[in-house]
């Protein structure tokens, strides 16, 4: 895994177009109409929300480039280029629909204050490109969170939207500790992972 860097604006738009097409059935955009109403609103907030990571330094990649993860610790402030973001997000969705929306995360936004007085690190965005997922790469990137978590020794914080996923971050050793659903329809599935887990894995191991 490699931050990505120094690359040009054509390499982070192809980045972002892939990413893009992944998020484009995330249970979170249903609002904005079927597939194929919402893709090109999708297509634009992903970009931004791309950009926005990359810009920060939090955007990861495997050797191959065929898997990405967006990683930040809280004391990671990136104010800019969240100000970009919002402000690319506002021009790319119409008012009212962008309103909604805000209205609608902010419902759901708030399942993790548990633990976001204290340092974490939070998972932005997970992506393997077609073509590349069922070979392992959705649990290598997150071995690559758990790592970054362990050297500072803080908690990986990682909310989705979808329960498939949230299934699968279990399956990876995550604990959901909460739900929440917005008035929408949109359920947000907040999960922790820790590093003690890491230990009592090791123990229940060597007791087995």
């Amino acid at each position: 895994m490699k931050v990505v860097e120094h690359i040009t604006k054509g390499e982070l738009f192809q980045i972002g177009e892939a990413i893009g097409e992944a998020f484009v059935t995330n249970e979170l955009f249903h609002e904005f109409g079927d597939l194929q109403e919402r893709k090109s609103i999708v297509m634009k907030y992903m970009h931004a929300y791309v950009q926005c990571t990359y810009e920060s330094g939090c955007l990861y990649q495997s050797e191959d480039g065929k898997a990405f993860i967006g990683l930040a610790y809280s004391d990671q402030k990136n104010i800019l280029p969240k100000l970009k973001m919002l402000w690319k997000v506002l021009r790319a969705i119409p008012f009212s629909k962008a309103k909604r929306f805000m209205n609608h995360i902010g419902e759901i936004a708030d399942g993790n204050k548990e633990y976001t007085k204290d340092l974490y690190l939070e998972v932005l965005m997970v992506c393997v490109l077609p073509g590349f997922q069922g070979q392992g790469r959705t649990r290598e990137l997150f071995q690559f969170a758990k790592d970054m978590a362990m050297k500072r020794n803080v908690p990986v914080l990682f909310d989705t939207d979808m329960e498939n996923y949230a299934k699968i971050y279990q399956h990876y050793g995550c604990e959901l500790y909460h739900t929440k659903t917005a008035s929408n329809g949109v359920t947000r599935y907040n999960l922790i992972w820790k590093p003690s887990f890491a230990s009592e894995s090791v123990d229940r191991s060597g007791k087995e």
